[in-house]
């Protein structure tokens, strides 16, 4: 039904950028909320940033004044701006969209990506 598909992933040194991309294509009704999660190895997923349809964001304290997430709402998509990326940066970062299908509009579901890897070098 909601297809999630995430790119820009890569190696990147310490102080250096990359920009991650999320697209959502579908059955989508409408898109309440986009976000970006990581995950570690031995580590739980946690939220890096999330965008609602109004334009709020928020931000993990981790990554506050170095990351921006934005939005095209017309593309259903979904961008990460990564900036002063630090070795601790590294992940698999994972886009979230909160979304209503047609084939059901009154429930907002949970769509994830497959997951794109960002590994900083000190």
């Amino acid at each position: 039904q909601v297809q999630v598909v995430e790119s820009g992933g890569g190696l990147v040194q310490a102080g250096g950028s990359l920009r991650l991309s999320c697209a959502a294509s579908g059955s989508i009704s409408s898109i309440n909320a986009m976000g970006w999660y990581r995950q570690a190895p031995g580590k739980r997923r946690e939220l890096v940033a999330a965008i609602i349809s109004g334009g709020s964001t928020n931000y993990a304290d981790s990554v506050k004044g170095r990351f921006t997430i934005s939005r095209n709402n017309a593309k259903n998509t979904v961008y990460l701006q990564m900036n002063s990326l630090k070795p601790e940066d590294t992940a698999v970062y994972y886009c979230n969209c909160r979304v209503r299908t047609f084939q059901a509009m009154a429930v907002i579901k949970d769509y994830w990506g497959q997951g794109t890897q960002v590994t900083v070098s000190s």
